[in-house]
């Protein structure tokens, strides 16, 4: 018998492989890290061969941040027009698991495409933010259901950005409970704000923090790959060469930044839990903390978010180990107050609060004020479930 040609043998759904294996790999490496080779290599087929389906990367890459938005619209097309929150919350968590190790592209990885892609994009996730918000209107009604329905977007959207291992029936579950507690929440009236201190940021007296202090607003506003050695250095003054003596490169600078940063936030976290009296009030106290924290320094938060997936493993770990041992004091507090949880359950809703800060923040534009940190601190409680 002749053996069928190896085009028969070609999978009918090798472009929707294509786009899940990219996705993987742009959310764990990064656009810039990512190649064509290492994506075709997850798929079980040479570059070339993925160079019939996509003419590039870029070409791939816009794809794979359209899907999850598209998934998102169709998951809300599914659910009856009176269904209630509780159920477009079920629908919108459970495309959003199924998506979870590429869904990150949207949040973070999204400000690569061309601005026509970009607009696009972001007119489709309004479309999502706009239909929550007529479902929350009419079942929540209250102040900031705009808002709110952002918010609570954002606790489902975290489960994008972390690898708490978690079973998926388990995973959507909490995201629907956690997105529930936002809405519910109305910002305008909070309970009476936690009153919190931030350490002051350091004054750059050395040539080393001027570094830092000038190379993390570049990275925001222009991205931190196209930001280049020479454009930092002559931002204090330097010539290229010179910046070398200080750091042996752009990723060191980053890193350097964020340890700062979660110093900062260790340090921030210890003043104000120093003299709660209860769980819940610790709770109050880290939540107003990070959102202070957040507000505060929400260029380096938003970069950090954005990059230290693509950091070498040996700059990137001394990070990752900071962020756990936050979530360890999150997670205590939490379990305290509620004892069903397990500890992969808490995980799960202190990722979630976190969400809740990201897209309410951004939702804000960050305009740092009283008002705006109580209401975001409010839902960051609500996605908690306290």
């Amino acid at each position: 018998m002749t053996a069928e040609p190896a085009a028969a043998l070609r999978p009918r759904n090798r472009r929707q492989l294509i786009i899940d294996a990219a996705g993987r790999v742009f959310s764990e490496r990064g656009y810039h890290a990512a190649s064509m080779e290492e994506i075709a290599s997850g798929v079980g087929i040479t570059a070339a061969a993925l160079y019939r389906h996509f003419p590039n990367k870029y070409a791939l890459f816009a794809e794979c941040a359209d899907i999850m938005a598209r998934s998102l619209v169709t998951a809300l097309d599914e659910v009856p027009p009176a269904a209630q929150t509780a159920d477009v919350f079920t629908a919108l968590a459970r495309v959003t698991v199924a998506h979870r190790a590429s869904g990150g592209l949207y949040r973070w990885e999204s400000r690569y495409l061309d601005r026509a892609d970009r607009r696009a994009l972001r007119g489709t996730f309004g479309e999502v933010v706009d239909r929550v918000t007529t479902v929350v209107r009419r079942e929540y009604p209250g102040a900031g259901e705009h808002l709110r329905a952002t918010a609570a977007l954002g606790a489902i959207g975290s489960i994008t950005m972390h690898r708490v291992s978690i079973a998926q029936r388990r995973a959507e579950d909490l995201l629907r409970e956690s997105a529930l507690g936002v809405v519910a929440t109305d910002p305008a009236h909070a309970p009476s704000p936690h009153v919190v201190e931030l350490p002051a940021q350091p004054v750059p007296r050395t040539r080393r923090a001027q570094i830092l202090a000038a190379a993390i607003p570049l990275f925001e506003r222009d991205g931190f790959t196209t930001v280049t050695n020479g454009r930092i250095a002559h931002a204090v003054g330097l010539v290229p060469s010179a910046l070398y003596r200080y750091f042996p490169g752009k990723a060191d600078i980053l890193a350097a930044a964020c340890l700062q940063a979660a110093a900062l936030l260790t340090q921030a976290v210890e003043h104000n839990l120093r003299d709660v009296t209860g769980p819940r009030e610790a709770l109050a106290a880290l939540s107003a903390t990070y959102v202070a924290y957040s507000f505060e320094h929400h260029a380096l938060t938003t970069v950090a978010n954005a990059e230290i997936v693509g950091l070498p493993e040996a700059l990137r770990r001394p990070l990752i180990v900071a962020q756990r041992e936050h979530i360890e004091v999150w997670e205590q507090q939490l379990r305290a107050v509620r004892p069903e949880l397990d500890s992969r359950q808490a995980r799960v809703l202190v990722h979630a609060g976190f969400g809740v800060v990201v897209e309410a923040g951004r939702r804000l534009r960050w305009r740092d004020t009283p008002a705006s940190r109580d209401a975001v601190a409010a839902l960051m409680l609500g996605a908690l479930g306290v």
